[in-house]
């Protein structure tokens, strides 16, 4: 019988993890500029004198406004209940690695088995054969993904309670204590050296951390 070359290339199926991102910009006040283009065929229309006459002349004084600066990316580095997410879902990670390694290597075994095979079993025999091994290289590859994609999804549920029950709630207090008008991101803030009690965020992680230290990751599906 002459042989046939039944190798099926085994994929990898490895996923690359995304780090997690920020959890919510804070409050951060935009002033966004719009162009209306007034065409000089409608008559009708309000100029752009009229229009502006209800508005009032009123605005913020550099005396009036209070401003403070959050690092998020610090507070996610660095707050207790943050760090401990982190670890519950690199400890799902390990384990879905793991068992990937494992049956990679039961697949490796099976696929060098078919090919010594090939000269033994019949042409049907050789092809079913290869036919239930393609499945599994399918079906390991499915299950990694979908399990992987319930790791970031119950890490991501995790992030969005501590963002809505306790980091939240800790910022807006830390806003009303020292009666700030408005807080930047401090990914998008350029600080002066001069700048004294501008960055909030050890306030915010101190606080945090005294509000809580752990939030439990539920467990993903398929583990």
């Amino acid at each position: 019988m002459a042989n046939k070359n039944t190798s099926a290339p085994v994929a990898p199926a490895a996923k690359q993890y995304a780090k997690y991102g920020i959890i919510a910009a804070v409050v951060i006040a935009v002033a966004a500029a719009g162009i209306w283009a007034v065409s000089r065929t409608h008559s009708s229309g309000a100029t752009v004198a009229q229009s502006l006459e209800t508005v009032s002349a009123d605005a913020a004084t550099a005396a009036e406004l209070r401003v403070a600066v959050i690092r998020m990316d610090a507070i996610q580095s660095d707050a207790a209940a943050l760090k401990d997410l982190r670890k519950q879902k690199e400890a799902f990670e390990s384990k879905l690695r793991d068992e990937l390694t494992r049956e990679q290597k039961a697949l490796e075994k099976e696929k060098a088995e078919i090919e010594k095979s090939q000269d033994v079993l019949s042409q049907d025999a050789l092809q079913r054969r290869v036919m239930d091994y393609q499945k599994r290289v399918t079906a390991l590859q499915r299950d990694l993904t979908e399990r992987a994609q319930s790791i970031d999804i119950a890490f991501q549920n995790a992030l969005n309670e501590v963002q809505s029950k306790h980091l939240d709630p800790v910022i807006e207090g830390i806003i009303a204590k020292k009666n700030l008008s408005l807080v930047i991101d401090g990914r998008f803030a350029r600080i002066g050296q001069k700048a004294t009690n501008l960055d909030i965020t050890n306030d915010v992680i101190t606080a945090l951390d005294k509000k809580v230290k752990t939030v439990k990751m539920a467990t993903p599906k398929g583990f």
